[in-house]
């Protein structure tokens, strides 16, 4: 416990409730009815996921430009699926997931066999992707599926705990454990902090890369499903304003930009921050281009807190090293 307490969890945590409570204050307590509250979580749940699929491959050094386009991409397909050629809901939702899923494997395939940046190849394949999207939907909007999907979209336990969160909270959860409990998720975060020793260690780097873009992919996959389930339809602009929340929540949620981290829970606390931020957007009448403004601060200060956090336990290491061989040299 007195662990977490130092921890920048426990610091988003914080800035949550006292967020949460100036915006209860400011909305003369409305916020804390049912439907707002039950709305309020309903948008949380795509942010969560794609925070999270930005999460898994920044834990091996790696950028995930693609984000928006293969989530885009898998929700246009599966409304497609449905709409025009009658596929049943949990064969159309099955086959958009596995695209994802495949599209996040092609992006690690392509960073190992190149050796280009992933940066370089998820520009590249989100700029092919965002084509096939297009080509799939054109400038219409699908929304002719069953209305049993929608209503999945839309329910809410209790009145406020809605089941789509619930499901990204889920993902999180099995997420974490992968990361912190199995043998391939303990090996994928050795090869973001470490390569080299990693590598010399018999850990597969590149089999790491590719196990980051696949899980990255299916968590895009499950957005998807999601994303379809709770629009009103799916047209060409689907995932078109995921790139920024999803480099934001795991970087203000303390990601390492240079790998080996895994902040599961910073990622989702990050993601009620932002969407914190554009409530209170709605509250005050603000532009909308006021959260851009504010998320892209914080991103930006967080990277350089990171940073300096960095280069101060680098130092203390430094002066360390000389102090433990003089120890040992007059013992």
């Amino acid at each position: 416990m007195k662990r977490f307490v130092k921890t920048t969890e426990m610091t988003l945590l914080v800035i949550c409730v006292v967020f949460f409570v100036f915006l209860v204050i400011a909305s003369g307590g409305d916020l804390v009815g049912a439907n707002s509250l039950k709305v309020l979580l309903q948008f949380l749940a795509v942010p969560i996921l794609i925070g999270l699929a930005q999460m898994v491959v920044l834990a091996v050094g790696q950028l995930n430009l693609a984000v928006g386009a293969v989530g885009g991409f898998a929700a246009a397909a599966m409304g497609v699926m449905m709409a025009d050629h009658g596929v049943p809901v949990p064969l159309a939702l099955l086959f958009g997931f596995l695209l994802a899923a495949a599209a996040g494997l092609a992006n690690g395939l392509l960073v190992v066999l190149t050796r280009i940046n992933g940066f370089i190849v998820t520009l590249a394949t989100m700029t092919v992707l965002l084509g096939v999207q297009y080509r799939l939907v054109g400038t219409r909007t699908v929304d002719a599926y069953p209305a049993g999907l929608k209503s999945f979209g839309s329910h809410a336990l209790f009145g406020v705990l809605p089941l789509i969160f619930l499901v990204a909270l889920a993902v999180a959860g099995l997420l974490a454990l992968m990361l912190r409990r199995t043998v391939p998720g303990r090996q994928l975060l050795a090869s973001g902090g470490n390569p080299i020793a990693a590598r010399l260690s018999g850990i597969s780097n590149d089999r790491s890369v590719i196990l980051a873009h696949t899980l990255s992919g299916a968590i895009l996959g499950v957005a998807a499903i999601l994303t379809v389930a709770s629009s009103p339809g799916v047209n060409k602009s689907i995932g078109g304003d995921w790139l920024l929340p999803s480099f934001a929540a795991p970087i203000i949620g303390g990601a390492l930009l240079t790998g080996g981290s895994a902040v599961v829970l910073g990622t989702v606390l990050a993601a009620f921050i932002v969407r914190f931020v554009d409530t209170a957007r709605a509250e005050f009448s603000l532009e909308p281009s006021w959260v851009n403004f504010v998320v892209g601060a914080v991103v930006l200060g967080s990277v350089v807190l990171g940073q300096v956090r960095t280069r101060r336990q680098l130092r203390r290491t430094v002066v360390k090293a000389p102090d433990a061989a003089v120890a040992g040299g007059v013992s």
